[in-house]
């Protein structure tokens, strides 16, 4: 047994050793964020080389993780050049209205540095029917591309009513569009055939869908009348895929998956029960994803979409805090 004396210096030692291993924690988050957002930038350049092989003109648009097109994560620095040129925009959510008209000052920053060079989208979840316009000039005064998420789509399920900037402009690339429908949950539309004609009947200048209908992979032939507006102008159609988290319901998801199995599982999404983060820098995940006949960007080259739009590009960040 201890003595009291034993006790006494145990319980001087207990909260200094805490601290220790307290500090010793931090540092190792400090360390591994910086080697995880490399890790990140390096499998957004190479999606993009791998679908510019077979697709020279293939868009690439990453979602959030702003901080990766600037070198060692710092606005103050420069854009980071092998990145900047792997994409096309740059979309992030939630910048001016979070629960309330609240400009994120931090990122807008870095995002009008960006525009400089090339197109930014945002997409704000305006939960108050009143905010929508005064959103929607915050973006336009900054000449971003704004799609609105009213309270009952906060998921991205439905199609807007109106159109912000609606025109017949045939759209070539991504400098040219004024506008884009989000839409990556299918789940509103009864049928393939419903969904496709819901979609054929709008005039956004950009699509952002999923692969998938229902399970059911979109094919070239579903995707090619897309590319006209109901107008009758040509637009562009991009597919949706998740590269930080894991989708239990997506083909590749096996029985048994769960956290630490395989290794390469590794987070909680919390608010996603359906996804899990990932370590996207092992090689089973990124052949998953990329650099192959069978890996999703080639499903998504093979499908005819003009390009990718990434998401969870800020998993860097969850995986450490």
């Amino acid at each position: 047994m201890f003595s009291l004396f034993q006790i006494s210096r145990l319980l001087t030692i207990i909260p200094i050793f805490a601290v220790v291993i307290s500090q010793a924690q931090t540092h190792q988050q400090s360390q591994s964020k910086p080697k995880a957002s490399e890790k990140m930038r390096e499998l957004v350049c190479d999606i993009s080389q791998y679908a510019r092989r077979i697709k020279p003109d293939f868009i690439i648009i990453p979602q959030n993780g702003i901080e990766l097109a600037f070198n060692n994560l710092d606005p103050k620095e420069k854009l980071h050049a092998e990145y900047l040129s792997a994409i096309d925009g740059q979309a992030v959510e939630d910048l001016f209205f979070d629960g309330k008209l609240k400009t994120d000052t931090y990122r807008l920053g870095m995002l009008r540095e960006f525009r400089r060079h090339k197109q930014v989208l945002f997409s704000d979840h305006v939960t108050k029917d009143a905010a929508i316009e005064k959103v929607a000039a915050l973006g336009l005064k900054e000449n971003f591309l704004f799609f609105t998420r009213t309270k009952s789509n906060e998921h991205y399920h439905t199609i807007p009513d109106k159109i912000i900037d609606e025109n017949n402009r045939d759209i070539s690339n991504l400098g040219d569009a004024k506008n884009y429908l989000y839409l990556i949950n299918a789940s509103a539309f009864s049928a393939k055939k419903t969904y496709l004609d819901a979609l054929a009947a709008t005039n956004y200048d950009l699509l952002i869908i999923d692969l998938y209908y229902n399970n059911v992979l979109l094919t070239e032939q579903d995707i090619q009348p897309l590319k006209t507006k109901a107008n009758g102008g040509k637009r562009l159609v991009l597919s949706y895929m998740n590269i930080g988290a894991a989708e239990n319901w997506r083909p590749y998801w096996k029985n048994g998956w769960k956290i630490n199995n395989p290794v390469w599982i590794k987070k909680k999404y919390h608010g996603y029960e359906d996804e899990l983060y990932v370590a996207y820098w092992h090689p089973d995940w990124q052949k998953i994803i990329t650099g192959n006949k069978d890996s999703y960007i080639k499903k998504i080259l093979d499908s005819g979409f003009d390009g990718a739009f990434l998401d969870n590009i800020e998993a860097y960040y969850a995986l450490y805090h």
